[in-house]
């Protein structure tokens, strides 16, 4: 079977030839229920920045209530690597698709819970207590999610386009900031002044009940993918994934982790701290900020998947070092068209800003998967992101409040933006990866030929099987 053929037909694990599903069917399933992660976990974001301070730390100052808000985001940061740890334990022993249904779960219970959560005034202290509990759970939630779902495409993927496939997932960031954002002004506009403060908020949070429901059924009809299903076969699934890649690849995890917080705290600085700074600094109106961060989003997400093929042509690393240099040039432009007020210049350092971070965030799916061998994958993988996202975007827009409020003025932030960048690249640098390090086994080969050439129609009655496929499962 050709390398570049773009449907794949393999056997599952229980021997059985499954109808195929194309690659971009795949990295489509994955992308929607990275969306509505992010989505979801964004949303609180938004919140926190908008309104969350006054509902739920009422007796503070306007920017300590920022302050306490943008402190309970940490848990959800705190909570990541948990959900990665214990996803990816799970989802290197048992798939990754039951891994990434569970994900979506638990984040679309713990999003709606929030929406329907008392306030300060109704419950007192155990409102605030509640939201970091909640908090907790949908970083729980999203902590395994990016790292099976760049997993499900980039192990489906044709071999001369994996960086694209894997990139693919990753538009789901800004596409779930971007419909959080939309559905938040939508509501400022329909539900103003103090009716929006009081219950308008919540509405965005109750909406990922239904939105949630869609990608349950979507990503239902997904395929485990073909690399972990040999990995099985060939019985190289680990009892403790995680104790075996601490064992065997501790470097990897070290600098793959400190490679990471770039991305975050980038994408964090401009999505969500941009927001409180636009309102409490430069005192323009919410929705004006909004605007601009949705523009953004959309240049985000349109550079994601060229970042993933020009990777596929070019390299992995040259891709991300374009992508942190870019960043570390823009880092004090991007105050100073922002301190301008003129809505043109702030679109145009918005974009800037968005599309090194989209450079950034396309390509380290692709970085992540080849240092970790098939059977560790998504431990690998979504502990280095999640612990890379604690250090970065948990801290970033904290730091940020701090760093402005102690030297009073954003030469502190953009320092610290060049800094962070600087670390990610020397990391990546160092890190060992390469598209040949854990090519697909002949084993993974072998089994989608075998599948294709006894796959029965897909009118039969009958599930198609190999003749030994039971056997090997």
């Amino acid at each position: 079977m050709a390398e570049e053929d773009e449907e794949v037909i393999f056997m599952s694990v229980d021997g059985n030839v499954r109808h195929p599903w194309s690659p971009r069917k795949v990295a489509a399933a994955s992308m929607v229920g990275t969306t509505i992660e992010y989505y979801d976990f964004f949303i609180y974001s938004t919140a926190a920045a908008l309104v969350l301070g006054r509902q739920f730390f009422p007796n503070a100052s306007p920017t300590a209530g920022t302050l306490a808000a943008f402190a309970t985001l940490s848990a959800g940061f705190i909570a990541r690597p948990l959900g990665g740890i214990v996803m990816g334990h799970y989802g290197d022993k048992i798939g990754r698709k039951k891994m990434l249904m569970l994900s979506l779960l638990i984040m679309g219970v713990a999003t709606a819970l929030i929406g329907v959560l008392p306030d300060y005034g109704a419950i007192g202290l155990a409102a605030p207590i509640a939201l970091v509990v909640l908090r907790f759970a949908q970083g729980f939630g999203v902590g395994g999610e990016i790292g099976g779902a760049v997993l499900l495409s980039f192990e489906h993927a044709p071999r001369r386009q994996r960086a694209l496939f894997g990139a693919l997932p990753m538009m789901g960031l800004p596409l779930g900031v971007l419909l959080s954002m939309a559905v938040f002004l939508v509501m400022q506009n329909l539900v103003p002044g103090d009716a929006f403060a009081s219950w308008g908020w919540r509405v965005p949070f109750l909406l990922a009940v239904l939105i949630v429901a869609v990608g349950i059924l979507l990503r239902r009809k997904a395929l485990e993918s073909p690399e972990f299903t040999a990995a099985k076969v060939e019985g190289e699934l680990r009892k403790m994934p995680l104790v075996e890649l601490v064992r065997t690849a501790p470097k990897e995890l070290v600098i793959g982790s400190v490679a990471m917080i770039a991305a975050p705290t980038l994408g964090y600085l401009i999505q969500v701290y941009m927001i409180a700074y636009s309102t409490s600094v430069l005192e323009l109106p919410n929705s004006t900020m909004l605007w601009v961060i949705m523009v953004g989003c959309v240049v985000w997400m349109s550079t994601v998947p060229v970042a993933g093929a020009l990777a596929d042509r070019f390299g992995r690393k040259p891709v991300f070092v374009a992508g942190t240099v870019l960043a570390i040039a823009w880092a004090f432009p991007l105050f100073t068209l922002m301190n301008t007020r003129s809505l043109p210049l702030m679109l145009v350092a918005e974009i800037v800003a968005s599309l090194s971070t989209a450079m950034i965030t396309g390509i380290q799916g692709a970085i992540l998967s080849e240092a970790f061998p098939p059977n560790l994958r998504y431990s690998g993988l979504s502990v280095t992101v999640q612990v890379g996202t604690l250090l970065g975007g948990a801290v970033a827009p904290l730091a940020a409040t701090a760093l402005l409020a102690a030297t009073g003025t954003t030469t502190s932030i953009s320092l610290y933006m060049v800094g962070v960048s600087l670390l990610s690249l020397v990391a990546v640098l160092a890190l060992n990866t390469s598209p040949t390090r854990y090519a697909p086994s002949t084993t993974a080969t072998k089994l989608a030929a075998e599948a294709a050439e006894t796959a029965l129609p897909p009118t039969s009655a009958q599930p198609a099987s190999t003749s030994d496929g039971n056997n090997r499962a």
